[in-house]
């Protein structure tokens, strides 16, 4: 008899816990966003420095182009920037055609070479330039301005993030005359973009053209965001 009224017992028994765990209300709680923003002087800098060289033949295009491509390395060797600071990031040999009439005509190749110069000097980047437009380069673009110690930067936005979000919860508690008991959760978020866009190539090509190109670093910002959500009492 014991082993018939077994399972009805125990059928009860997890039916009043569920029933209790149902009964069991998230607490009262606030979710904001808090954002930290940190603005430093960049202290790197990396630029792309291109060529493209035309001939009829394709053997004579990558000649004309390997001896340019040389001549911009070695004058950046000679402004102490090291070996490797410096990266390729694209070879290219193509045909060119003219068409007449429907016709197409063999008129050559173009050769192209892309470096990435890294400038650990941000005070050497209008030098990198010029020497890269004097030895022969026919592209300069991408200009972009970084800091060493990203890391750290961004960890300190990061607290930043977190400091704003919870003057925002106890700010709101506050006007609803409730007080932030405990924090639930918080989330980091992802945030696109941060520092300033790469200047336009050709923009890159008339100020490289001119002797001693002036370059302004001015400051980057780096940027955290969280959500933050607290219970209130």
């Amino acid at each position: 008899m014991k082993l018939i009224y077994s399972v009805p017992v125990l059928l009860v028994a997890l039916l009043h816990t569920s029933v209790a765990a149902a009964q069991v209300t998230e607490p009262s709680s606030i979710a904001v966003s808090g954002e930290g923003i940190v603005k430093v002087a960049p202290d790197q800098a990396w630029v792309r420095i291109g060529n493209e060289s035309r001939s009829k033949g394709s053997k004579e295009a990558q000649q004309r182009n390997a001896e340019v491509m040389t001549a911009v390395q070695q004058k950046l060797t000679a402004l102490g920037i090291p070996k490797d600071a410096i990266k390729t990031v694209g070879i290219d040999l193509q045909p060119e055609f003219d068409y007449n009439n429907g016709k197409q005509t063999l008129r050559g190749y173009v050769a192209r070479n892309t470096i990435e110069v890294r400038v650990d000097d941000v005070a050497k980047v209008g030098d990198v330039l010029d020497a890269a437009v004097q030895s022969g380069a026919t592209n300069v673009h991408g200009l972009r301005f970084d800091v060493k110690n990203r890391e750290a930067v961004e960890e300190q936005a990061l607290q930043r993030a977190v400091t704003d979000g919870m003057a925002k919860a106890e700010t709101i508690a506050g006007a609803a005359k409730r007080a932030v008991d405990r924090i639930l959760r918080i989330e980091e978020q992802f945030v696109g973009g941060g520092g300033p866009q790469p200047m336009p190539e050709r923009a890159m090509m008339r100020m490289a053209a001119d002797a001693e190109t002036p370059v302004a670093a001015g400051e980057i910002e780096i940027r955290a965001q969280v959500r933050v959500t607290v219970a209130i009492k």
